[in-house]
């Protein structure tokens, strides 16, 4: 779970560095990887399948950096401040209706002051390169409402499997590729059924 949830703050880092004026919101980490909701820029519009092995270059570029991740202690009304200033209205929404007197954690991504940073309650490894940048696939995109909500703003979801090493992802995508072999709907459709 760690893992994953490490995997699913480098994607947001990459999305971010790739497409310039996107918002985050949530990155948890599944059962069998991560996923992370984005407000693309509405200039470029949602993403794609396309966009997927950019986007898996950037995060193993990232990777490679090997940067220290930091825990940051925050103040609410500080963490607010500087999402609103980056145009983060998700995340500035979000901390605030966090309950009182939990510590409000950001989780640095480099010791620059101007690294990329994200809230988050934690844990995380020590750095990114504690990450194999072999042992994850980007794997589909799909649309997601701001909180579950239809009301709410349409998100671009991407999902993603992470594994602690290159074996455990190959025989994790040959599982489901077998499994896509033997789905009812496509062998109905073959047998004419």
């Amino acid at each position: 779970e760690l893992v994953r949830h490490d995997y699913a703050h480098v994607l947001a880092e990459a999305v971010q560095n790739l497409f310039p004026g996107t918002q985050i919101t949530f990155g948890p980490a599944t059962e069998d990887g991560f996923y992370y909701d984005f407000a693309p820029n509405p200039e470029r519009g949602p993403f794609t399948e396309e966009d997927l092995p950019v986007i898996e270059e950037e995060m193993r570029r990232i990777i490679a950096r090997d940067e220290p991740l930091v825990r940051e202690v925050w103040k609410r009304e500080d963490v607010r401040a500087l999402f609103e200033r980056q145009g983060e209205r998700f995340k500035a929404e979000w901390v605030m209706e966090l309950p009182e007197g939990e510590a409000i954690t950001m989780y640095r991504s480099g010791m620059a002051e101007d690294s990329w940073m994200d809230l988050c309650r934690g844990p995380h490894l020590a750095s990114t390169g504690k990450l194999d940048p072999q042992s994850f696939k980007l794997t589909r995109v799909s649309g997601a409402y701001w909180r579950g909500d239809p009301k709410n703003p349409m998100l671009s979801r991407i999902y993603g499997t992470a594994w602690l090493n290159k074996k455990q992802l190959d025989a994790y995508l040959v599982r489901i590729e077998e499994a896509a072999k033997r789905d009812h709907r496509k062998l109905g459709q073959e047998m004419d059924l």
